[in-house]
């Protein structure tokens, strides 16, 4: 098996995780959403800092912490927690179908705040899934009577968390590394209140779940490796895999979801999810094939560019 292959294999292992962390987190729908990211955070931290020992590269979290991209970190940190605490408690309360919309529109989002903070100009096809998106959220919020917050939440955190670590030297293990690590000692504190304080419930009674059930400490404890190892297959994917397939491979996470959601959950697609669904598969379409051709036309520019450098004057 070539690196190529390999490639492809890390970034379908790593949507597949993502797509079927649903069946995880319904695991855990009698914890408190609080208490499982904490844990997530804690269990996290440990297990990427693990990685990065084993490499020998451990001390390049306390370098970026003391970096310029600290300004960077702390945000970054705060839209990733949020991200994590939003999709937990979209599981847990039986909005799967919900938090798959988000991930679906993400790509979208990304594209849209692209536009609107950085200043890049949409290609005429971003600008019509865009707009398709768009038409899509409308549909949900006229038919729903509110907007779709959690798809809409679920993705801005995202897209924003993407958009502040743009340009970042540090690649992405070191760098979510150092946002846990800024995270931790909150997490640390919650966790402390929710056994010494009994913050979860009455003040005084511990009604923390670690430590009181070993199958629900083995699953708070889990949820460190199964946050770290998409990440990793992801970034080695990313490396040796096209980018065609990586951007491709992208919607198997949300369709995972979608069919967590409503085959194993048994949770029900509206009226007006069937409608705002095609629409956004229709975007998500246009964007994808848009994508390939440029991503085509770039390489036969740099062919081009490499054979007319070579010929001899």
């Amino acid at each position: 098996m070539n690196e190529a292959q390999k490639g492809i294999l890390a970034v379908v292992g790593a949507g597949s995780i993502w797509g079927l962390s649903p069946l995880y987190y319904k695991l855990l729908a009698h914890v408190p959403p609080l208490e499982v990211l904490s844990h997530r955070t804690l269990w996290s931290l440990v297990f990427f800092g693990g990685v990065l020992a084993l490499q020998g590269r451990l001390r390049l979290v306390p370098a970026l912490i003391l970096s310029r991209d600290i300004v960077k970190l702390v945000p970054a940190a705060a839209m990733i927690s949020l991200n994590w605490f939003l999709f937990i408690h979209a599981v847990q309360t039986g909005r799967g179908v919900e938090a798959s919309l988000g991930y679906y529109i993400l790509p979208l989002v990304v594209v849209l705040l692209g536009m609107v903070v950085v200043g890049e100009r949409l290609r005429r096809a971003q600008g019509v899934a865009v707009a398709l998106a768009a038409l899509a959220v409308t549909v949900l919020s006229i038919g729903l009577g509110a907007a779709p917050v959690v798809p809409l939440a679920l993705a801005f955190s995202f897209g924003f968390y993407a958009l502040i670590k743009r340009g970042m030297a540090a690649g992405p293990t070191a760098s979510v590394t150092a946002e846990v690590a800024l995270l931790a000692p909150l997490a640390a504190l919650w966790l402390w209140g929710v056994h010494a304080q009994g913050w979860n419930g009455i003040v005084g009674r511990n009604l923390a779940t670690f430590g009181a059930s070993l199958p629900d400490s083995l699953l708070l404890m889990f949820s460190g490796p199964i946050t770290a190892l998409p990440l990793i297959l992801f970034s080695y994917g990313a490396r040796h895999a096209s980018m065609a397939t990586v951007g491709l491979v992208q919607y198997l996470n949300p369709t995972l979801q979608f069919l967590c959601a409503t085959l194993v959950f048994g949770e029900v697609v509206t009226f007006w999810h069937a409608m705002a669904l095609p629409l956004i598969w229709a975007a998500l379409a246009i964007y994808s094939i848009d994508s390939l051709r440029q991503g085509r036309a770039a390489r036969s520019s740099a062919s081009s560019a490499t054979a007319e450098g070579a010929t001899p004057t």
